[in-house]
């Protein structure tokens, strides 16, 4: 079932022009930025994002611009470390999977952060993500109490995730339409 899902809603996310890519980026980089989750928080976890996932870059150089504190993930074995970056342009370079991974000169634990931004490939109205299928986000979110808000095209939203017990819902999604609270059943 995962699976099926996946592949349908990534061929959805993937037939995306560039273009609209671009704007519905921006629309929901503007819905994250009037969060009052983010406005408050003075540490961000960001995803740098990868093929056709909302485009991170922008919110990324903003948020430095803002004077916020940007950590990304890089993957190391089976775990997500985690690095602050003061440049997109210069602290960040292809890592796993061809990813954009933060270069390892400054280590941030993550009860330091005050917020995680959620990749995925799949979410519904719960807060359920279905993510790559490695599980590197159920292992770091599953040691977080914070806020999480996944950043999604309403293309990626399901009537239902299928979800396991190790599987981390997110607090709220963040599309380019509307800004999702999660209801957990």
């Amino acid at each position: 079932m995962k699976k099926e899902i996946r592949k349908k809603v990534l061929a959805a996310r993937d037939s995306l022009s560039p273009e609209k890519r671009t704007a519905k980026s921006r629309e929901i980089e503007e819905r994250l930025f009037s969060l009052s989750e983010f406005k408050s928080a003075r540490i961000v976890l960001f995803f740098a994002s990868f093929r056709s996932e909302v485009d991170t870059g922008p919110m990324i150089r903003r948020a430095l611009t803002f004077g916020k504190r940007v950590v990304l993930p890089k993957v190391e074995g089976t775990e997500l470390a985690l690095y602050e970056i003061a440049d997109w342009d210069h602290d960040v370079s292809p890592g796993a999977w061809g990813i954009p991974e933060p270069h390892e000169n400054r280590p941030v634990r993550l009860d330091e952060l005050d917020l995680i931004l959620v990749p995925g490939a799949a979410f519904d109205g719960r807060g359920n993500r279905l993510g790559y299928g490695a599980g590197f986000y159920d292992k770091l979110l599953s040691s977080f109490t914070k806020t999480t808000v996944a950043l999604a095209f309403e293309a990626q939203i399901v009537p239902q995730v299928p979800a396991e017990e190790h599987d981390m819902p997110v607090k709220k999604i963040v599309t380019e339409k509307r800004v999702i609270i999660a209801h957990s059943a």
